[in-house]
């Protein structure tokens, strides 16, 4: 029995070595084991858990590990497999259903403290393809699996001064024109753009579909031409705006569809799935957009209108996100943005406010008063205005 660290972790650690990028906090490892049987690893004390082909967890570390294995296609799209695992079974053959070159290398377990530094088995030239900065497919069996387009389009979005390999890209595009990407069903697509969304330049992810092809055949027909008419990138996102690299995912996926209409962007979300959330904040923003207020405009009166139709004060972190989104679509104004931060700002600081206020207190006292039903509530607006006005943040 043989053990190897491979994929992932080996592949950072020697990015982080040749190009000085940064390795993942806490990346996750992949482990082979050659030469192996399930009865072998039990006798070990490593607990199944796959399902469609045998992979262990550690006794101790509780890591996955999975017996060397090859695979055959046996129908359309990402599910039609077939696994073999057996002793007899090699690491290069193992290596070789992987997707990317430079996902194809690996060392021992002996070494793999220091995978940096560690002799390196490397029989698709992972390590010549890593240093030229290259996103190659190892075999032609990468045609086999649609999903490893939306994977490859994310790597790019991770690692922008990634090119793609000639030959990959044909590979891609004639997997588009056979219709694999086709059988890709929703929920998978918006699990990798979800992923490749919060990478360093989305853009890339939609630029490296487009150009294949596959983006098209992604999404519902009704929004194909104003998808197509979008930038490649989001605000911010060229530069490295710190706007931009603090962004979380809902502000991202809004800052994507923000050149389309309510419609469309509802038949988007609609047929990738996307959490309602993420959909409730673009189609808000799109409205608070059409009807943004200068910062002059925008007296202790106007924030709390403005606030309250947001339903701030039931929703700050929304409210949150829908600044930093309309401040991320303000950099390209003329004054990049400068004009919309006061306005965004004054509305933040109002917010911060108005979560310090006691309005049960306001209400018990309205109360008090006698007042009852809308009476009330306009006791705690009126309330919630004067404890606006009293705040230093309407001069700056």
């Amino acid at each position: 029995m043989q053990i190897y660290l491979v994929g992932g972790a080996v592949r950072d650690a020697l990015m982080a070595r040749e190009l000085g990028l940064p390795a993942p906090a806490q990346a996750d490892r992949d482990w082979v084991v050659v030469g192996a049987t399930p009865e072998a690893m039990a006798a070990e004390g490593y607990e199944p858990v796959g399902r469609d082909f045998p992979v262990f967890l550690h006794p101790q570390t509780r890591e996955e590990h999975a017996l060397a294995r090859t695979e055959r296609k046996t129908a359309p799209g990402y599910h039609g497999f077939a696994f073999h695992a057996a002793p007899e079974v090699t690491l290069e053959q193992d290596l070789a259903r992987r997707d990317l070159t430079i996902n194809a290398m690996a060392v021992a377990a002996e070494d793999a403290a220091h995978p940096e530094s560690a002799p390196l088995i490397d029989p698709w030239g992972g390590l010549a393809d890593l240093r030229a900065r290259t996103l190659r497919h190892v075999t032609e069996a990468f045609a086999e699996d649609p999903v490893r387009i939306l994977r490859l389009a994310r790597f790019r979005a991770r690692w922008p001064g990634f090119g793609i390999a000639p030959e990959t890209e044909a590979l891609m595009r004639a997997m588009v024109e056979r219709g694999e990407v086709d059988h890709l069903v929703p929920e998978r697509v918006w699990q990798e753009l979800s992923r490749g969304l919060m990478e360093a330049r989305p853009g890339r992810m939609v630029e490296t579909l487009r150009d294949c092809g596959a983006l098209p055949r992604l999404l519902p027909a009704s929004v194909r031409a104003q998808v197509d008419a979008l930038p490649l990138s989001l605000p911010g996102e060229t530069d490295a705006h710190p706007l931009f690299t603090g962004a979380p995912l809902p502000v991202r996926w809004a800052w994507l569809v923000a050149g389309l209409d309510g419609a469309a962007q509802q038949a988007l979300g609609a047929h990738w799935r996307v959490p309602n959330a993420l959909q409730e904040l673009a189609l808000l923003a799109q409205r608070e957009r059409a009807d943004w207020p200068a910062p002059e405009a925008l007296d202790a009166a106007e924030a709390l209108r403005r606030l309250q139709r947001c339903d701030a004060l039931r929703k700050p972190a929304r409210c949150r996100e829908l600044l930093q989104l309309i401040d991320g679509e303000a950099l390209g104004d003329a004054d990049g943005g400068a004009t919309v931060r006061r306005s965004t700002r004054r509305l933040e600081r109002a917010l911060q406010a108005l979560m310090t206020f006691d309005s049960a207190a306001a209400v018990r006292e309205a109360q008090a008063d006698g007042a009852q039903g809308e009476q009330i509530g306009e006791r705690l607006h009126t309330a919630r205005l004067k404890h606006l006005l009293r705040c230093d943040i309407w001069n700056d």
